[in-house]
């Protein structure tokens, strides 16, 4: 399948779909704290983007070839689950490092981005995680730019998450998305630069590394969707989804309380000192 280099039309409407996604984030983060089920987080997400934002919640019953309808409207990835975790009776603790990913349609277009929250006060190791893979995430971001390739990215992502002693997914990869939750290209989070596609003005994908503070081995549970570590250690990832422009990128997920960009990156597009 070709990638998609979307319109003007296409990125306006890909802006908003983005800042939605980004709001829900904004919206669940007070309610991440020690006693909350991961399923009372879905329904407060599910009822504020279906009866605030009037869009839809792109995960609820999603069915790709080969799996199951997804039975909820967000993703809770908790500890050592790397991704995909169905939200549920799990309570949440103290100490405690949850990923809450988030995709919307908005007018028939999605939104995709994902973020760490922690529950309480998290150990000094699960901290250390979550920021450098929130660095991982932002030194890829910063390769994005025309006549660049993939495999910048991937190279930036894994170069980084290595030097800290963390290992990188490779089961799993960003995506283009547009009118479709998943399109071309395949965006690996490892890699060597100078390969893969080149970029173009007009292509928009996630950039969402998952990184392990273990081994890279993972394996999925009984229920078909949750991805954790082999070897038990905790996961962390981030997720934005991002523009390449003329000049660089932008970054489409924003919102009011979205983090700062890591000193790998702006989110302007130009590039900054390294972490």
């Amino acid at each position: 399948m070709a990638i998609l280099i979307k319109t003007p039309e296409d990125i306006e409407r890909m802006r908003v779909a983005g800042r939605l996604a980004a709001e829900v984030l904004d919206f669940i983060a007070p309610q991440v704290k020690p006693g909350v089920t991961t399923g009372e987080l879905d329904r407060l997400c599910h009822e504020f983007m279906v009866a605030q934002q009037d869009t839809v919640p792109a995960p609820l019953n999603y069915a790709p070839p080969g799996y199951r309808p997804f039975p909820k409207s967000i993703c809770t990835s908790v500890n050592h689950q790397v991704c995909h975790g169905i939200p549920g009776e799990r309570v949440l603790k103290n100490g405690d490092i949850v990923n809450i990913d988030i995709t919307v349609i908005k007018d028939g277009y999605h939104g995709d981005t994902s973020r760490m929250f922690y529950v309480g006060e998290p150990s000094v190791a699960a901290r250390r995680l979550c920021e450098v893979t929130y660095e991982c995430m932002w030194a890829g971001i910063a390769q994005v730019r025309p006549g660049g390739f993939l495999g910048d990215i991937g190279h930036a992502i894994q170069t980084h998450a290595e030097k800290h002693g963390f290992s990188v997914v490779r089961e799993f990869c960003g995506h283009g998305i547009g009118r479709r939750f998943h399109e071309e290209p395949q965006v690996l989070h490892y890699g060597k630069p100078g390969t893969l596609d080149r970029l173009a003005p007009g292509m928009i994908f996630t950039v969402e590394p998952m990184i392990n503070a273990g081994r890279r081995e993972i394996r999925e549970l009984a229920d078909g969707w949750t991805i954790v570590t082999k070897d038990h250690s905790l996961s962390a990832q981030w997720e934005h989804t991002v523009l390449v422009t003329e000049a660089g990128f932008e970054v489409l997920t924003v919102s009011p309380q979205m983090p700062a960009p890591a000193r790998t990156a702006r989110a302007d597009g130009r590039s900054a000192v390294a972490a």
